[in-house]
């Protein structure tokens, strides 16, 4: 995440999708500065699928996303990075560096809403993935 998640109830609902995530899958969200500190782990970690949480990416319906989010699994994906930009985006460096993006809608939204609403999208894709009665 670039940036810092400030609304204390957009934070609270983030926290509460990690720790439900994390029975499912380790996961770890973590805000940096800027996009230089994105590239300096992306350049640690080169086997890592990176994504850009961006409105011109592509959209999938929840199954859908889950299929993609199991099929990086049984590729054997180690890390999958999802970049969140913050409230001026991601700069160009970022964009050069990560061509895959994903769009969470048409609409456009805040950041911190965004993050919230990918964060119960990814635990969502799990329970998807798990047979759960949640995506029902």
């Amino acid at each position: 995440m670039l940036g810092k998640t400030r609304r204390a109830e957009l934070r609270a609902v983030i926290d509460d999708y990690v720790n439900r995530i994390s029975r499912h899958s380790p996961i770890e969200m973590t805000e940096v500065r800027d996009g230089e500190a994105v590239i300096k782990k992306l350049d640690a970690d080169r086997a890592a699928t990176a994504i850009l949480l961006d409105a011109g990416g592509k959209s999938y319906r929840s199954e859908d996303f889950a299929k993609w989010l199991g099929e990086q699994r049984d590729r054997g994906a180690r890390e999958l990075f999802i970049i969140c930009g913050d409230a001026d985006g991601f700069p160009a460096v970022l964009r050069e560096r990560v061509p895959q993006k994903l769009s969470l809608s048409d609409m456009t939204y805040s950041h911190e809403l965004a993050r919230a609403m990918l964060a119960e999208q990814l635990y969502r894709a799990f329970a998807i993935l798990s047979g759960s009665p949640y995506p029902k």
